[in-house]
């Protein structure tokens, strides 16, 4: 493909979009934009990068906070993990590079929860280093104008993007090649209906000029997802309530909830006094909640703890809880 690199960014200089990171040189920034984007529509990312960053503006205050204060700043974008991993890096980072985030390709990808995109984005965006970063954008837009017709979601066939990648990219300016690539996918070269009638690659674009458009990039069809029954009871005892905290490897961990018992189906021995359905990347979560008032709270279980329910909002807790508070109010 000739002149790749400068044909997309001579595009990304007329048609970048004007984000808060955007133009950032600080790591730890470039670092939890990049975490927050991951999942995560940059409409919705905006305001938590912001909330953020006010409320850890480097990587000593995300280090020395506490964790349920980390959960609950990023309560509401869903994939907690992000968070969890983001926290422990930045204690590691403390530990092992004096708080300094580090400046080579192999020790940002050793951090938690880094990967290959994450760690390329950073190194190219911070350091200057010619790493591509291949996300989902990436891989449709190379699929697409190099013509790549074998499943993409095999490891082997990333491989040859990122190949493909690494010799387009310009070494002179490789985070402005991966941020042009970003918002490339983002706005032009887009899942459905891209616009390639005034597309710069539309004269050399394998699938537009095979009539491949809408067939590449190339996916299995995914797994389909798991349903989950959640039976949530609020014990209320003069303003006073238990919730638990849930622990283990499952969805939501460390996040505070109501006792829980999940069965195997939705059907309801009592009627609840709410009910909603959250869809999450593997399974869909459906969640009941029953209200009993009762003169003494039960007896707690591992991992329990009572609280004012005027208090619960200082908890960190899943959208499903935070919706079914909402309905009370």
């Amino acid at each position: 493909m000739v002149a790749f690199a400068d044909t997309l960014i001579s595009w990304y200089e007329d048609h970048k979009r004007d984000l808060p990171w955007r133009g950032e040189p600080d790591p730890y920034k470039i670092w939890v934009s990049e975490i927050i984007l991951q999942q995560t529509r940059v409409q919705q990312g905006w305001d938590y990068y912001l909330r953020f960053i006010d409320n850890f503006p480097d990587v000593k205050a995300l280090a020395e906070a506490d964790e349920d204060r980390v959960l609950k700043v990023w309560q509401g974008l869903g994939y907690y993990s992000r968070a969890r991993n983001m926290h422990a890096a930045a204690r590691e980072i403390m530990e092992k590079h004096d708080g300094h985030f580090p400046n080579e390709y192999d020790k940002i990808l050793s951090l938690k929860g880094i990967g290959n995109y994450t760690a390329a984005a950073i190194s190219s965006i911070a350091f200057g280093l010619p790493y591509p970063a291949v996300d989902g954008n990436v891989i449709r837009i190379v699929s697409r104008i190099f013509g790549i017709c074998d499943d993409v979601t095999q490891p082997v066939v990333v491989k040859k993007i990122t190949a493909i990648c690494e010799t387009e990219i310009d070494s002179k300016r490789p985070g402005v090649f991966n941020q042009a690539a970003m918002d490339f996918g983002a706005i032009q070269c887009v899942p459905r209906n891209p616009n390639c009638d005034e597309c710069p690659f539309q004269s050399s674009c394998y699938a537009y000029n095979n009539h491949l458009v809408d067939i590449l990039p190339v996916k299995k069809k995914k797994a389909e997802s798991k349903h989950r029954y959640f039976h949530y009871t609020v014990y209320l005892s003069d303003n006073q309530t238990i919730i638990e905290k849930r622990t283990g490897s499952d969805i939501w961990r460390n996040m505070y909830q109501f006792p829980l018992t999940e069965a195997d189906s939705e059907e309801y021995a009592d009627k609840p006094l709410f009910s909603i359905r959250e869809v999450l990347s593997h399974q869909i979560i459906h969640a009941a909640f029953y209200v009993k008032n009762v003169k003494k709270l039960p007896k707690l279980s591992q991992n329990q703890l009572v609280i004012p329910f005027d208090d619960m909002e200082k908890y960190p807790m899943p959208k499903i809880m935070t919706e079914f508070l909402k309905y009370l109010a």
